[in-house]
């Protein structure tokens, strides 16, 4: 799924939790943050190259737009580091470590850990086997779930409708104050 969707939905869901228990704005941004992280953080390594190397913007906005065989030249550590990074923020194993950590250091789960959460659980299944199958397993395995990728323009169209269906639900049924 495109960023901007991971965003939304992890908005949606913040939400959802704010009418259920207090979550505070900066929590709720660190939700929003966590679920769009796992899309920018392995595109560090190219940008680096291109700050402090002799790479290129053009090769960094080639590489986060690439369809599969598309993807612009990269030097080999650059391209394994982006390729290790992605894999690691799409792994269900590598986040249900951090998150027992931080319960274990919290003593208590922490919800912003749900944005991450939300974007490996949809990448899963709006990633095909074609485009960028998500290794959920990762570091066991870098085989993903043979979904359906995300750019495919009827489940684009789709998806912003139901976003904007949600949105329309939530401001809808959303508790109003009582004036005194």
């Amino acid at each position: 799924m495109d960023i901007v969707a991971h965003t939304l939905w992890a908005a949606a869901g913040a939400a959802v939790i704010h009418r259920r228990r207090p979550l505070t704005r900066s929590a709720a941004l660190v939700t929003l943050v966590l679920a769009a992280l796992p899309d920018v953080i392995h595109l560090l390594p190219i940008a680096s190259w291109w700050l402090f190397g002799d790479g290129s913007f053009a090769a960094l906005r080639g590489y986060a737009v690439a369809v599969p065989g598309q993807e612009p030249f990269l030097p080999p550590l650059v391209g394994l580091l982006s390729h290790h990074l992605h894999c690691v923020m799409h792994s269900a194993p590598i986040a249900a470590l951090v998150t027992g950590a931080v319960w274990a250091a919290r003593r208590a789960f922490w919800i912003p850990l749900l944005g991450w959460w939300s974007h490996i659980v949809i990448d899963v299944f709006t990633h095909s086997a074609d485009y960028y199958a998500v290794p959920v397993l990762y570091p066991f395995t870098e085989r993903g779930f043979d979904g359906i990728a995300w750019n495919t323009p009827w489940f684009m169209a789709l998806n912003y409708v139901v976003l904007a269906l949600t949105g329309l639900w939530l401001l809808l049924t959303r508790r109003r104050s009582v004036a005194a």
